[in-house]
């Protein structure tokens, strides 16, 4: 019947069939979208580590002519019309639509930038693959491509079908000598500056007691002074120790030809890595993707964040993410207690529940305001101001911090634990409660030893959520402890160990900042997607240690056999 519904297909709407299709559909699309992002993270991110062959290409036109080396990392087309805007050239045949295009990372940005360069295909005459090619990360100026011309050492210069051999093996020597000098620096030297940095304060702290007469405020300045001297000897002497390792590395380098001819003498001290990629085998390949890998995730960032690793800001997140879990579930969970099991409930309790559903909502930004404002400077500046007024006019908490910015994500995530709570405590029947009572405890006994131990699954809800929330949140921290590079990590083996002072690195920053304020865009990209899928990783793994956690104390108080 034109214009009518049938009976039939009435009573299927009626059925509510075709909702349950609706939904299993909108499921099915959000799964499929999430797959999809997350598939392109991962294979962008893994594909970074994967060891290039490298080309050596011989260019006959364009402003690229000559013989370039590098690794071709990517590829496009582009129509007629935009060849020739590009470069000028209106010479290609009529039957000619698109131009294919090759993105070479030819390294070496030194001596001949830039580092990426966009090669036509039809203006390569020759494409070959030479197995003595050469491939050297730095620790500056990016990758190096090459020919081994001599490596010179302590006992001489090498040539020839040796040099390889011998690169490598001052390489590990090298590698040895930087890690006995990383040890050091941030080992005894970081621990005497410390101390020394203490006996300042003391020296300042005497000045500005009121208290000591004038005997014993020489007296105590002649001690700090005392022990002033013993440290710096101390110090004076792992100087020299450093100045001697240092030393190592003096008339050691490797001499490079390029792919125009010239050469170029790189020192030892500069050289991170080197491999062949053209002469690896698979199993050569694979233990290279690993071996990158593990740099990725243990060595500091350098050149601006796009090169070495990002081990900083792995630290500071899971660091500032276990912090805001230990401030926020005794705040939400006291809240929700309070909420739910001692306040009088009525329209006051009402309206304090519909401001922290509201809560929920408000942009993470202003947390950020709010953090700057109430914590670091009102409450960071009186902390200063009584506990560390030797230390002024230099702020010591009174400036963005690890502290500030785990308060200020667990400010913004403690809404979300006060109502998961307060469900997992309205699903507890009344009975628990009035036998509990009845066996003659007390309501605190009652509350510590049966009510939250029930609602224990609930509240791991909520800071699962809340983990969830935070770890990914990058615009508060902006204005309350995060900065681009961090010159120490907030734990280490000076006193007092943890330092809350301090800011910190983080993952959700460092992807925006390599992303969007990284100088060398072609060489931030893959950094973007590695970093990313690294911070997609943490939150997983850290949702899932929650959620086994709440699975066994879910069995253990139903129960189950954990």
């Amino acid at each position: 019947m034109t214009g009518q519904e049938s009976p039939g297909m009435r009573s299927w709407f009626r059925s509510g069939e075709p909702w349950v299709w609706m939904n299993a559909a909108a499921v099915a699309l959000s799964i499929l979208a999430v797959v999809g992002i997350l598939s392109l993270i991962a294979i962008n991110g893994f594909a970074h580590f994967w060891p290039r062959d490298v080309a050596q290409l011989e260019v006959t036109a364009g402003d690229h002519a000559g013989t370039l080396l590098g690794e071709v990392v990517d590829s496009d087309s582009l129509d007629r019309q935009r060849y020739i805007e590009a470069t000028g050239d209106e010479s290609l045949p009529a039957d000619v639509a698109m131009i294919s295009r090759l993105l070479v990372k030819t390294g070496n940005r030194r001596l001949n930038p830039p580092d990426f360069r966009w090669v036509f295909e039809q203006h390569i005459a020759n494409t070959s693959w030479p197995n003595d090619v050469i491939a050297i990360e730095r620790t500056e100026w990016g990758n190096a491509y090459g020919f081994i011309e001599a490596v010179t050492t302590r006992e001489g210069t090498v040539t020839g079908e040796a040099s390889f051999e011998a690169l490598i093996a001052e390489i590990e020597a090298a590698e040895a000598l930087r890690e006995e000098i990383v040890t050091l620096q941030r080992g005894s030297l970081q621990s005497i500056n410390a101390s020394l940095e203490r006996l300042r304060l003391e020296d300042r702290r005497i000045e500005l007691d009121l208290t000591l007469d004038e005997d014993a405020r020489v007296a105590a300045l002649s001690d700090t002074q005392s022990r002033r001297q013993t440290l710096q000897a101390e110090y004076a002497t792992e100087e020299n120790r450093l100045r001697e390792l240092a030393g190592g590395f003096e008339g050691r380098s490797i001499t490079l030809r390029l792919a125009d001819g010239r050469t170029e003498e790189l020192p030892l001290i500069t050289i991170v890595r080197a491999w062949q990629p053209n002469a690896l085998s698979t199993a050569g390949k694979l233990a290279h993707y690993a071996r990158s890998v593990w740099l990725f995730l243990s060595e500091d960032p350098r050149e601006a964040n796009t090169e070495g690793g990002i081990f900083p800001a792995l630290f500071g997140t899971v660091l500032m993410v276990l912090l805001m879990s230990v401030l926020v579930t005794p705040f939400g969970v006291i809240a929700a207690l309070y909420l739910r099991e001692y306040a009088k409930q009525g329209p006051f309790v009402r309206l304090i529940r519909i401001a922290v559903n509201n809560l929920a909502g408000v942009p993470s930004i202003v947390y950020g305001v709010f953090g700057l404002g109430f914590f670091v400077y009102f409450l960071g500046g009186s902390i200063d101001q009584l506990f560390f007024p030797e230390a002024l006019p230099a702020p010591t908490f009174g400036t963005p911090g690890l502290m500030w910015a785990s308060l200020t994500l667990a400010l913004l995530t403690v809404p979300v634990v006060i109502v998961s709570t307060e469900e997992g405590l309205t699903r507890i029947p009344r009975s628990v409660r009035e036998g509990s009572l009845a066996l003659g405890a007390t309501k605190a006994e009652t509350l510590f030893r049966v009510i939250l131990p029930m609602a224990s699954p609930a509240i791991l809800t909520g800071v699962i959520l809340a983990v969830a929330r935070a770890a990914g949140e990058v615009a508060p921290l902006m204005l309350v402890g995060v900065v681009k590079l961090a010159p120490t990590l907030p734990l280490d083996g000076v006193f007092p160990f943890l330092h809350l002072d301090r800011k910190f690195m983080h993952l959700g920053f460092h992807i925006y900042d390599v992303g969007f304020q990284s100088p060398n865009v072609e060489a931030a990209r893959p950094l973007v997607y590695a970093t990313t899928l690294l911070l997609v990783f943490i939150i997983v793994m850290l949702n899932l240690t929650a959620i086994m956690l709440r699975s066994r104390l879910e069995q253990r108080y139903r129960g189950v056999e954990g």
